[in-house]
């Protein structure tokens, strides 16, 4: 029997979206996330109405937890063909960190397969078919959970996350999972239910099977007063943010990647932990909890010894060099003397040939070769007769080598050199650039003085045009 068509359910999902498209430049293509439950159908089928099938491509995330996750997929993929629009789908482990619940493990690896998809295919937006009903779910677990501001603000409609620069947008965040109900009957769509979503060991379905009806009954408005609850929270939190990059213009240093440990602790107790949040949001590291903050300020209160500070987070540690607070990858690269390394680069070679920019991905930046105007050499420059007259080699730290930092100087070794010019440790893992057999150039620590000229010698001694060696890191923060 078919269902009997009904415009206003379908006017209510129709106007949602065409709000949002709004803000989606000219003819930019559109990703819907889409799992192939009756949420992001709806999305999916209201999108195609509304954008036209050639701007939506639906992106599906398979994660294998649930034994019809293949199937899902087939289904998926029929649906989005069947509606003219573009699918693509990815496949994702599920790893879960000590501590981290199988929910929110799924969830981050979800989003991070979105933002891959997203950038692959070069997605102006990507779409989500979250309701009020999960948005009420979400603030009620927050609450439960002791949440701070950022917990509490729940989901925005229109978000661009960290340093993304894909946004996403929840259309349905105002509409009812029953208005979207209506519209799915009215259209006579086919969906996926997840076997796991009536399984109420999970907290979200326990509020949801549980908690929720008796709500419904008690205070029908509870949707509202909660959504309002997290508009609150977000504003407070937009507020908050902002005092934290004031206070991380003051404490922060080189370009952010590292805090000032005096200034950091000059600030009171709260505002110290605000800024840390925003820190690590900004590093790409999830916040930790109250308590977990406030025993990485401790023991960066308490540290005495350089490097003794250890602090292990999310795949990162927090560590201290003099007045430098700063993460370090979980698997390090930083070669110290005598420490071998846990992450082995292999050496790659060059023959110069006026090349302008040498590119080490390997290390994160390049070796910039930058012309000197005539009659500007000087003891951080050399020859461009010397840069062709061997092969250049870039190597990694193996632990002993030595230079000098000025012509005349005596030969030290680089760790020595680096500890007396202040580069902090995680600024040592550079590749070491070799002219031949012979150390020519350290970034951060410049060239070596066997081969510098000094800057009274003569033009004719000089050597001709030379060039000006410069270390430039990658902007992206690892």
């Amino acid at each position: 029997m078919t269902s009997l068509v009904d415009p206003a359910a379908e006017r209510i999902v129709l106007d949602a979206l065409g709000g949002v498209l709004s803000t989606v430049p000219g003819d930019a293509a559109i990703g819907i996330a889409f799992s192939g439950g009756l949420d992001s159908t709806v999305l999916l089928d209201a999108a195609v109405r509304v954008a036209g099938p050639q701007r939506c491509i639906a992106l599906h995330v398979h994660h294998g937890l649930s034994p019809n996750a293949n199937r899902w997929l087939a289904h998926c993929e029929s649906t989005a063909r069947a509606l003219g629009a573009g699918f693509d789908a990815t496949y994702v482990e599920v790893r879960r960190r000590p501590g981290e619940s199988l929910e929110a493990a799924a969830r981050d690896a979800r989003y991070r397969a979105l933002d891959a998809l997203c950038a692959l295919h070069r997605v102006s937006m990507l779409w989500l078919a979250h309701h009020a009903d999960d948005q009420a779910e979400t603030v009620l677990l927050q609450l439960l959970r002791g949440a701070g501001v950022a917990g509490l603000a729940a989901m925005a409609p229109h978000r661009v996350e960290g340093t993304a620069t894909i946004g996403r947008a929840r259309p349905f965040l105002a509409l009812l999972r029953a208005q979207l109900e209506r519209y799915a009957r009215s259209r006579e769509l086919r969906w996926v239910e997840d076997e796991s979503n009536a399984d109420t060991r999970y907290a979200r379905n326990a509020l949801r099977h549980d908690v929720i009806p008796a709500l419904t009954v008690h205070f029908p408005g509870f949707r509202d007063a909660l959504a309002r609850t997290a508009s609150h929270a977000a504003s407070a939190q937009r507020l908050l943010d902002d005092l934290a990059q004031i206070d991380l213009k003051a404490i922060g240093k080189d370009d952010g990647r590292s805090l000032s440990r005096r200034a950091l602790l000059a600030l009171d107790g709260a505002r110290a932990a605000n800024a840390m949040r925003w820190w690590m949001r900004a590093n790409g590291l999830p916040v930790p909890s109250a308590a977990r903050l406030s025993e990485m300020l401790r023991q960066v209160r308490e540290a005495r010894a350089e490097h003794a500070m250890r602090v292990d987070h999310a795949g990162a540690r927090l560590r201290l060099y003099r007045d430098a607070i700063y993460w370090e990858s979980g698997e390090p690269s930083v070669h110290f003397e005598g420490q071998a390394s846990a992450s082995i680069k292999e050496a790659c070679e060059l023959v110069w040939r006026n090349d302008e920019v040498w590119r080490l991905p390997q290390w994160r930046g390049s070796l910039v070769f930058e012309p000197v105007p005539a009659g500007e050499a000087g003891i951080d420059t050399v020859p461009e007769a010397l840069l062709a007259s061997a092969p250049l080699t870039a190597r990694p730290r193996t632990g002993g080598e030595r230079m000098r930092r000025a012509p005349g100087a005596p030969a030290r070794t680089l760790k020595n050199l680096f500890q007396e010019a202040g580069v902090p440790a995680w600024q040592r893992d550079v590749p070491l650039i070799y002219l031949g057999e012979r150390l020519l150039f350290v970034p951060n620590l410049g060239i070596n003085g066997a081969f510098a000229t000094a800057p009274r010698t003569s033009a004719s001694e000089r050597g001709g045009p030379r060039r000006r060696l410069e270390w430039r890191a990658d902007l992206l923060i690892a």
